[in-house]
Order: C-alpha cells, then sequence, then structure tokens
C-alpha cells in the first residue's frame, strides 16, 4: 500500500545514459536532469552512475565509482524501467 501512495524512486540516467522511457514516463526533462549535474559539479554525463527521481520530486546523483560496488549498493530499491541495463 505505502507504494501506491509515496511511489518508489526512478532511475533516470544509468552510467551516463539518459534513460528515454522513464524521463517520458515521470515528466522529468533532459535539461533538468542536466541541471541536477551541473548543480552538482559534473561536468560530463560519464562522471555520473546515476540521477534518481527520488520520491519526494528531488534529483539524486549518484558519482560513478571505479569499484561499482558502492553505486550499485546505493541503487538498491530504485525502480528500473523494462530493458534497462542491470544495477
Amino acid at each position: 500500500m505505502r507504494k501506491l501512495v509515496t511511489g518508489e524512486p526512478t532511475l533516470l540516467l544509468h552510467r551516463g545514459r539518459m534513460l528515454g522511457d522513464a524521463l517520458r514516463r515521470t515528466r522529468v526533462t533532459e535539461t533538468e536532469v542536466l541541471a541536477a549535474l551541473r548543480s552538482r559539479g559534473f561536468a560530463a554525463l560519464q562522471d555520473a552512475e546515476a540521477v534518481v527521481l527520488e520520491t519526494d520530486g528531488s534529483l539524486s546523483v549518484v558519482r560513478r565509482s571505479d569499484e561499482g560496488a558502492p553505486a550499485a549498493s546505493t541503487l538498491r530499491g530504485v525502480k528500473q524501467e523494462q530493458g534497462s541495463p542491470d544495477l
């Protein structure tokens, strides 16, 4: 029941690639994702592991890690679109 009321975090960008279906479904623009990246000091899409639309409407940015494990663990519970690459 809680997911119906509050929703769940949604992956909008993964490993430098915008996820078009998720952007359309959530009505978030690429411009908004890019603004979130810039505001957090990211110069390139490839520097971000992920951008997540949180349940409160904010955008979280996860920095790409060389090891991969820390980023993957922070993305646990984030909704992925069908056909999105595995986290």
